[in-house]
């Protein structure tokens, strides 16, 4: 399942080019998960409620196209893996124009009591219901 977000980029957001700051992209895409989760019916207070959290532990970025201010954004994010300890998130950025601006990777594993720890199969099938193959 892909997951949409749609945000405008302000000034605030904005390097002296005009273009969205680089590290502006981390904020947005952190942004556009939570609202996935919170779509998927998972919300991050309802996560922490099953006494699991997701920490990430790698995020690649590949910049394609610069994103201008003003611009109206649409953020996709899908989970492309997932097994009982963590998973791994595809999102991509499009501008109002349609064109791919910028992906990122994000793997993320589960954690309890603040140590990497598996998942119950019940939340595994869960997150398994909102796969996406590339």
């Amino acid at each position: 399942m892909v997951f949409k977000f749609k945000k405008k980029i302000y000034g605030f957001e904005c390097d002296v080019y005009g273009h969205l700051n680089n590290a502006n992209y981390l904020q947005i895409y952190e942004s556009a998960r939570a609202e996935a989760l919170e779509e998927a019916g998972m919300p991050i207070r309802k996560l922490k409620e099953t006494g699991y959290l997701i920490f990430l532990i790698k995020v690649e970025i590949e910049y394609k196209k610069g994103i201008q201010l003003e611009d109206i954004i649409t953020v996709h994010s899908s989970v492309i893996e997932n097994n009982r300890l963590g998973s791994l998130w595809v999102q991509k950025i499009y501008n109002s124009a349609g064109e791919l601006c910028n992906i990122v990777y994000v793997r993320g594993v589960y954690v309890k009591d603040n140590k990497p720890s598996r998942i119950s199969q019940e939340l595994k099938v869960f997150f398994d219901k909102f796969l996406e193959t590339e």
